[in-house]
């Protein structure tokens, strides 16, 4: 253990040492892996947390955008360097030591079940768009969401292999159906009507960007997705930077799209009140039932990035248990190789999350949960950017310091409530930091 230098790039840290003959996760898995945990709740539930900014979203977007791939590359060139499971916390881990590798590790993990959590209550809004009955109440919004939550953990449960099975088909059945609807309803959009007022949210024009900027990265977090299970990968040094470029670009294209189009066609106030704008957008451009088909649509889309993430919610802590960063019960596999204490903690922290919340409406429950899980993703978003300026090579420093650079703005404009929530739960992992190193 290092607990301040540097550590070198051989021999590589524990949580590499045991790979597969026959890793469960190909090429098109890893793809689909941070396709389908970028889409997820956020390209469809996102529209009605940006309707108070109105066309002032476009600029957050393409910020956003611009930061994703900047990160995306960042993370592609640190992966061919370190092809390790662990993602973020294996790059802050070696090139930081371990101090600064459990603060990168409890908070990613903390991110991964709040974004469980929001995920969970955005499938209960498309769900309650097919079947207003069962989200009339919000107990019975919140026992929807805690069922798609548990599904999707009982599949993890399965193996690592089913799961990746699973992102791939869920991945197909949402990618293709949201590219096509952010192509046709371009078409009709009205210029002179659209993004009208331009920035109704009252607050300057750059205050109203960097907190659409802020909501916005929601719908692009997962293009390190890949970089988790890298162990679990075959090839990870050539596969895993592939499927995180790839990935990040075309996620990126299908969200923005998909989301400035509802923005542009709904009106506002409308906008605000809806717990599945996307599908209320196609019903009025072509009827009731492609609403319903949108809302289908929606729901597959949040039960897959549902499903990789929680695929993350073991995958991360295990890494860090085999550095013994983590306590060591989050190492243990099953017989199907699965870290099965780390997906169940996992799962019911997300559900302490969506039970403490249940008696606010969707909308708000979602708007805090991103904010949460955002923030507390974007400390290792600058971590690991840190990292590779620190440690990288040649030009793709510069693209490190400008994905630094574009995390930091993304932090401050997250709000206080988030900011002292996520760091309330980063310092109250630091006990258990400090417990590991007395042991050690």
């Amino acid at each position: 253990m290092n607990a301040g230098g540097f550590e070198q790039d051989a021999p590589a840290p524990a949580s590499s040492s045991s790979v597969r003959a026959r890793p469960p996760l190909g090429l098109w898995a890893a793809i689909a892996l941070v396709i389908g945990n970028m889409i997820g709740s956020g390209v469809f539930l996102l529209p009605a947390a940006l309707a108070p900014y109105g066309g002032t979203s476009l600029i957050g977007w393409a910020i956003t955008l611009c930061g994703a791939l900047l990160l995306a590359f960042t993370f592609a060139r640190m992966a061919m360097r370190w092809p390790h499971s662990g993602g973020p916390y294996t790059y802050a881990y070696r090139a930081f030591g371990d101090t600064i590798g459990f603060i990168v590790a409890w908070s990613y993990w903390i991110s991964i079940w709040c974004a469980n959590a929001a995920i969970a209550i955005a499938f209960a809004g498309s769900l309650g768009a097919l079947l207003p009955a069962l989200t009339a109440t919000p107990a019975r919004a919140a026992a929807c969401a805690l069922g798609a939550l548990w599904l999707c953990t009982a599949i993890n449960l399965l193996g690592v292999r089913e799961a990746g099975r699973v992102q791939i088909v869920a991945t197909t059945l949402k990618l293709l159906p949201l590219l096509l609807f952010g192509a046709i309803a371009l078409w009709w959009l009205e210029p002179a009507r659209a993004f009208r007022p331009f920035n109704p949210s009252g607050q300057s024009l750059a205050q109203a960007a960097h907190a659409t900027a802020a909501l916005t990265l929601w719908a692009l977090l997962g293009l390190e997705a890949a970089t988790v299970p890298a162990g679990s990968i075959e090839n990870p040094e050539r596969n895993v930077p592939r499927a995180t470029v790839f990935g990040t670009l075309l996620a990126g294209i299908a969200t923005v799209l998909a989301c400035t189009v509802v923005v542009g066609l709904l009106p506002i106030d409308s906008l605000r009140q809806s717990q599945s704008p996307m599908a209320d957008a196609a019903a009025m451009l072509w009827g009731s039932n492609a609403g319903l088909a949108l809302a289908a649509v929606s729901a597959v889309s949040c039960l897959g990035a549902l499903n990789g993430w929680t695929l993350l919610s073991g995958q991360l802590p295990l890494a860090a248990a085999r550095d013994r960063v983590f306590p060591q019960w989050f190492a243990r596999l099953d017989r199907r190789g699965t870290p099965w204490l780390g997906v169940l903690i996992g799962s019911t922290l997300a559900s302490m999350l969506v039970l403490a919340n249940f008696s606010r409406s969707l909308v708000q429950v979602f708007v805090f949960s991103i904010l949460l899980s955002t923030a507390a993703t974007l400390l290792p978003y600058v971590a690991g950017s840190a990292a590779w300026l620190l440690r990288g090579k040649g030009r793709s420093r510069i693209v490190a310091g400008f994905a630094l650079a574009f995390s930091l703005y993304a932090l401050a404009g997250i709000g206080a409530e988030a900011l002292i929530w996520g760091a309330v739960l980063v310092v109250a992992g630091l006990p258990v930091h400090l417990i590991l190193r007395l042991r050690r």
